[in-house]
């Protein structure tokens, strides 16, 4: 299975993830929903949602839906990116977490642990294929955290 073929598939099954964390039944909570719970989920899931759409913003012509990158384009290290190396996978955690909460049912944390799961496997394929590109992408993994700022640096 060629590289672009394996992207499609995983971008597939996060778009399958993030529906599934939105779009489960809120039956049967696992603790009391009140307006707390519901300001701090949300709170999360905007604060996500701009992560993320800074993070698409700040790849310019470098963006890609597939994590292989383009034959086109560039090491992005500035803005959010000289922080975190995957700002969209990180407002796409933070977002779906803030969903899960206010959902509050065992399907919707396990769910959003999946994706989790699913966005560091990516991460770390994605990775591998930007230091093949990149001569200067391992430096930078050594200075910048993968999804937190200063966690999990290459090194």
């Amino acid at each position: 299975m060629s590289r672009r073929a394996i992207g499609i598939a995983l971008v597939a099954v996060q778009l399958v993830l993030l529906a599934a964390v939105v779009l489960l039944p809120w039956n049967d909570p696992l603790w009391h929903r009140d307006a707390l719970v519901y300001v701090l989920a949300g709170l999360l899931a905007l604060t996500g949602a701009v992560i993320a759409v800074l993070g698409v913003r700040g790849l310019g012509r470098s963006l890609t839906a597939s994590p292989v990158p383009l034959d086109s384009s560039e090491l992005v290290t500035d803005g959010l990116y000289g922080l975190v190396r995957h700002p969209i996978y990180s407002g796409l955690m933070l977002g779906a977490l803030g969903v899960a909460l206010a959902g509050a049912t065992w399907w919707h944390l396990g769910v959003w642990l999946a994706l989790v799961v699913l966005l560091m496997a990516k991460a770390r394929w994605e990775e591998r294929m930007l230091a093949e590109r990149y001569e200067d992408y391992p430096d930078y993994a050594l200075r910048v955290g993968r999804f937190i700022p200063g966690v999990g640096r290459i090194g």
